[in-house]
């Protein structure tokens, strides 16, 4: 857009008053936005070289939604060491996906969305979350049953992101990649080259897997 400012700005004929003055008005702020694009693509180079040397670089990516950027924000919040974070379910309380205890002398059990939380990581789990729900059919089929349910957009949107925080978490602590399994509707795992697979990923054996570490 910067460029075609430029562009148009040289390709005026007409004159009128003032017109060299716009002219140079418009010049001058379209090479101040290509020049702060250029800056930008030359931070997020540097920002994605350096969350490459990161070990879960290739885990984190692998699920769907997570790009490199978000995934780097994502390190940058947590630091990416899971024995500081504890359990996926503290980590979902920093990032107010899931609901926190909130006891008085009077009254136990009681259970809160906390009201101090990490904006950025709830950032990432949102935004990540919203990608996946509208890039990826299965993705959207579970967003779409919560909403059949009669939960609201962000109501969704949070526990479809509660559940993928407990497959990073699982993916992260056991060190594979995110893959999407092919089974039949009977829900027997088919061989890759088998026909009429659903590309459907097993949610459940993978969210078991990440609660485990707390249970």
């Amino acid at each position: 857009m910067a460029a075609a400012e430029v562009e148009a700005a040289h390709a005026q004929h007409t004159v009128i008053p003032s017109a060299r003055t716009a002219a140079a008005m418009v010049h001058t702020s379209a090479k101040a936005v290509i020049a702060l694009n250029e800056e930008i693509t030359t931070i997020n180079a540097l920002i994605e070289a350096r969350f490459r040397e990161h070990e879960h670089t290739e885990t984190i990516t692998s699920m769907p939604g997570i790009g490199t950027l978000l995934s780097a924000e994502f390190i940058a919040c947590t630091g990416g060491d899971l024995d500081t974070l504890g359990s996926s379910r503290r980590l979902s309380g920093i990032a107010r996906l899931a609901p926190v205890l909130k006891d008085s002398e009077h009254v136990s059990g009681n259970m809160r969305r906390p009201r101090r939380y990490h904006h950025r990581l709830l950032r990432v789990f949102h935004l990540s979350t919203q990608v996946a729900a509208r890039c990826r059919p299965v993705s959207k089929a579970f967003y779409d049953r919560k909403r059949g349910e009669g939960r609201s957009h962000k109501q969704a949107v949070l526990t479809f992101a509660r559940r993928r925080l407990d497959v990073l978490w699982a993916l992260m602590r056991d060190h594979p990649t995110f893959t999407t399994p092919k089974r039949s509707r009977s829900g027997v795992t088919r061989s890759p080259t088998a026909t009429h697979a659903l590309d459907e990923p097993d949610w459940e054996s993978l969210i078991t897997t990440g609660r485990q570490h707390y249970k």
